[in-house]
Parts: structure tokens; C-alpha cells; sequence
């Protein structure tokens, strides 16, 4: 096992002594909107920001710089970069390196095809050599925190320690690891015992990433592979409680029960958060069906909430098919699962563009 550097080199964490907890950069959802909802229900140690597109003529998108400029949530913010081009991720680096962000991100891990095909994301993982060269220039560009969020290879795992020496070559400082390649996508089993092969292997704290479903799910995957903590996406947007619920668990307490009548607050307080002026009042609504599609996997075993809220096209409709499911008489008592439900998949609807996935948008996706 190698040695690990000292663990003063990153943000302290909520409570001292407890594994970390971090939001997964996520498209299309990790904005300032959400991120200020889920610190409302209880923060995570760190935030991600969606990734930052890198290239020839890209400066860093305005509404990502807001979520790093005006993060009020108290925690630290790490800023993650997308790209191949070694000049250019330079040059995004030592502008983001002017804002309040707690490090730089590299994104070695989105699935969807229309991103590794262009050879960035997880699509570098085919490359060990570029990996290498974009690590060296971010390692020099960055002076304080340098992080990299990957999974455990493209199409198979022949290349994973390679890619482990690499990171303790250019001295990372945190490692988030998804437990599946690239072309698993979100469909396999998550590959945990890769995960632990990782925290032997690197000298940095190493998150992992993958099927964190619930409070008890994360501690049982931090004493599976001794992970520094635990890195949570999709399952953040059905149950934005569970940073609050892992801390719990974490110290021997029984984490927060929630009812749906809960749930029913969550979903007006995001409405109200990601409503715009400049928005249609369908199009918000379908922007949170997106979000909806996850939540409703623990609200009932039948699927019976996701299948009326897939049919709503107004502000009116939607909150008539919430008040019907969640604040119906004894809703008060009625649990809203830790767990999601056996087989009430989350999957996009027709009007909504893509499903979220860590990292990226994908076109398909199940639970």
C-alpha cells in the first residue's frame, strides 16, 4: 500500500473524523438552483460544478461561474474541466483559478457517446499517453488543488493500474472513482472491489462512485473499499436529505425518516428555485419532470406517481398530481423510501431532452 499524503491538504469536511461526502457534477442539474436546495436539506462536505466544455474557443459558461461566484451553501466548490486540448485547459484552469473555487476537476469519466467519441471524458481512458500529457499540464497550471473524477476503464479494465500510477505520478489530490467503464454506462453492477484496488493503489483520498443509494448503502460501501468517502449523483436528486442521512449513519445514529409529505416540500421549494423569467411555463415544467423521474422512484412501489407526473404539462397539473400522491390523508405518516423502489425505473419522458447521468446528459438511462 503507498503512503497517503496528508489528509490537511483538503477542505475539512462537515464533521471531523467522518468519511467525506461530495455532490457529483452532473449536467444539466448540479447549477446554483439545486445546489442551494440540497445545503437547505443538509450540505455535502464538497461540491462539483457541471463540467466546463474546453476548447479552441470556449470560455467558461456563465451560469457555471455563477454557481462558483455566488455559492452560498458554505462548502467548498471544485470546478470540473472537460477537454483535450492541452493549451486551452491551461489557459480555463488559470481563469477559473481567479474565482472562489476550492481546486480544479478533470473529467476522465462521462459515458455518453456523444462525448467520448470526441475523445474527451471518458473517452480518454482509451489513451493512457494523453491522460498522462493533460495531467502533467493541469499539475503545473494548478497550484493548490487538483482532482480527477474517472472510471475504471473504456471498454474493459486491462488499462485501470496504469491510469492509478499516473495519478500518483502527477500528485492528484483527490480521486472520485465511478465503479464501471465507460461503455457499462449505468447498466452493470458497480465493480466496488476496483474501487478498493484504487485506495491501495494511489496516494490521494479516493471517493467512491456508483449506486449510492441511501445512508446505509454509502457506510457499507466505505467499509467494502475503505474509501475516503463517498461521491452521490442521481440518487442526491431523489433524496436531497441523504448528505444530512450519511452523516447520521456515519455516527451511529438512525439517519432522518422522511414522509412524503417531505418530499412534497422538496419539490416546491426546487420549482420555486429553478424558476426563471424568461422560462416557459412548460418548459419548467418539463425541467422538472427530469428531476421528478428520480424522486419518484421512492414515492410509491407501483410506479403510480411517475406515470400520472409524466402526463402533466402545467404548473397546475403537476402540483395536483403531487398533492394527490403526497399529501394525501396520512401522507404526514406515510415513508418516503431511503431505498428506490425494485424495478420503478427513471427514465426520460418525450419532452425532456436527456436524463441525468453523473457527469452528463445521456439519451437513455435506467436506475
Amino acid at each position: 500500500m503507498t503512503e497517503p499524503l496528508p489528509p490537511s491538504r483538503l477542505p475539512a469536511g462537515h464533521v471531523a473524523g467522518q468519511p467525506l461526502t461530495a455532490l457529483a457534477p452532473m449536467q444539466d442539474v448540479t447549477d446554483l438552483a439545486f445546489m442551494r436546495v440540497v445545503a437547505h436539506y443538509g450540505a455535502p462536505d464538497y461540491f462539483f460544478t457541471e463540467f466546463l466544455r474546453v476548447h479552441a474557443q470556449s470560455r467558461p459558461e456563465k451560469h457555471i461561474l455563477r454557481s462558483i461566484d455566488e455559492n452560498t451553501t458554505g462548502r467548498p466548490i471544485f470546478a470540473q474541466l472537460i477537454g483535450e486540448d492541452l493549451g486551452h485547459l491551461a489557459r480555463t484552469a488559470a481563469e477559473l483559478l481567479k474565482h472562489p473555487i476550492a481546486g480544479i476537476d478533470l473529467n476522465l469519466g462521462c459515458p455518453a457517446p456523444k462525448v467520448y467519441k470526441k475523445n474527451v471524458g471518458g473517452g480518454l481512458l482509451r489513451d493512457p499517453g494523453k491522460v498522462a500529457e493533460i495531467l502533467a499540464t493541469l499539475r503545473a497550471a494548478v497550484p493548490g488543488l487538483f482532482t480527477v473524477k474517472m472510471r475504471i476503464g473504456f471498454d474493459d479494465t486491462a488499462r485501470f493500474a496504469e491510469l492509478l500510477a499516473l495519478i500518483n505520478e502527477h500528485r492528484v489530490d483527490l480521486l472520485s472513482v465511478h465503479g464501471r467503464t465507460v461503455k457499462e454506462m449505468y447498466r452493470s453492477d458497480v465493480h466496488y472491489d476496483f474501487i478498493a484496488h484504487a485506495v491501495a493503489r494511489v496516494r490521494c483520498p479516493v471517493l467512491a462512485n456508483g449506486n449510492v443509494t441511501s445512508a446505509a448503502r454509502a457506510a457499507a460501501i466505505v467499509g467494502e473499499t475503505r474509501a475516503a468517502g463517498v461521491m452521490i449523483g442521481r440518487h442526491a436528486i431523489r433524496n436531497p436529505w441523504i448528505f444530512r442521512q450519511c452523516r447520521e449513519q456515519f455516527a451511529g445514529a438512525p439517519p432522518l425518516r422522511l414522509t412524503l409529505a417531505d418530499v412534497r416540500d422538496y419539490i416546491a421549494r426546487l420549482y420555486q428555485a429553478t424558476a426563471n423569467v424568461d422560462f416557459p411555463e412548460r418548459a419548467h415544467v418539463n425541467k422538472m419532470k427530469k428531476y421528478l423521474n428520480f424522486v419518484g422512484q421512492s414515492v410509491d412501489p407501483t410506479g403510480a406517481f411517475l406515470h400520472d407526473m409524466r402526463r402533466t404539462e402545467t404548473e397546475a397539473e403537476l402540483f395536483a398530481v403531487c398533492d394527490r400522491h403526497l399529501l394525501a390523508d396520512g401522507a404526514d405518516a406515510c415513508e418516503f423510501s431511503p431505498e428506490p423502489y425494485p424495478g420503478v425505473i427513471a427514465r426520460p419522458n418525450c419532452e425532456t431532452p436527456g436524463a441525468v447521468a453523473d457527469g452528463c446528459s445521456l439519451e437513455t438511462i435506467t436506475a
